[in-house]
């Protein structure tokens, strides 16, 4: 076989149909990776960002009921915000909407409180590790995907060699070269998925406890407040 035909877009194309869907499906995988990977360092990059300017305004002194009124407003013409003001507001509204009933009890605020906000982390939790099992499945199921490939083209390739009568390297060759392809491309879309699975796990909870940090250092302002009154 001579160098044109051993190049590697003539091997993929004169691969079995099997392994042709193996590839394919591997393509596939890598491109969507790719996709959850951009998105996903855009997503935790901006909410890393957005949770240092917020804080950096809470703890400038603001008006906590102007601060909750901006940003309800702001809620109202984006349609909705995320990370750590939609904490915020959660547990303003719940603290505002118990304390100013008639002989409220002071636990009893701050236990509402602290549940709206808990319920409003999880929320957050869930967008932070968005897209998050994908990169993990591609990153541990491709390698075996391509691993099935290359075996599946290797015993083509033995069994090709049944119809011959003298066995030669050039005989073998291209059959196991287009089987390793497969092999090449499961890796190909796994490493890349295992490495920012990683980086973004560890990210997101970063970010998370940053979220919970925050609300109990909010809880207990709220905490004085009530108890004051």
């Amino acid at each position: 076989m001579n160098e044109e035909n051993m190049s590697i877009l003539a091997l993929m194309t004169n691969a079995s149909f099997l392994v042709q869907a193996v590839m394919g499906i591997l393509f596939i995988a890598s491109i969507m990776s790719w996709i959850m990977i951009v998105q996903r360092g855009i997503f935790l990059n901006g909410a890393q960002r957005s949770f240092r300017e917020f804080e950096d305004t809470f703890w400038s002194g603001v008006d906590l009921n102007k601060l909750y009124q901006e940003l309800t407003d702001r809620a109202l013409q984006n349609g909705a915000i995320d990370g750590i003001e939609n904490v915020f507001r959660a547990g303003f509204r719940e603290f505002n909407r118990l304390a100013q009933t008639d002989k409220a009890d002071p636990d009893a605020v701050m236990e509402g409180t602290d549940r709206a906000m808990r319920v409003a982390l999880s929320r957050e939790d869930e967008k932070l590790s968005a897209n998050l099992p994908f990169l993990a499945s591609v990153a541990s199921v491709s390698p075996y995907i391509g691993l099935f490939g290359t075996v599946w083209g290797i015993m083509n390739s033995f069994r090709g060699l049944a119809m011959v009568q003298q066995a030669t390297l050039a005989t073998v060759a291209p059959g196991i070269s287009e089987a390793l392809i497969a092999t090449a491309m499961g890796l190909f879309a796994a490493i890349p998925a295992v490495i920012a699975y990683n980086r973004y796990s560890a990210k997101a909870e970063v970010i998370n406890a940053n979220y919970e940090t925050f609300s109990e250092e909010f809880s207990s302002i709220l905490h004085r407040q009530v108890h004051a009154r």
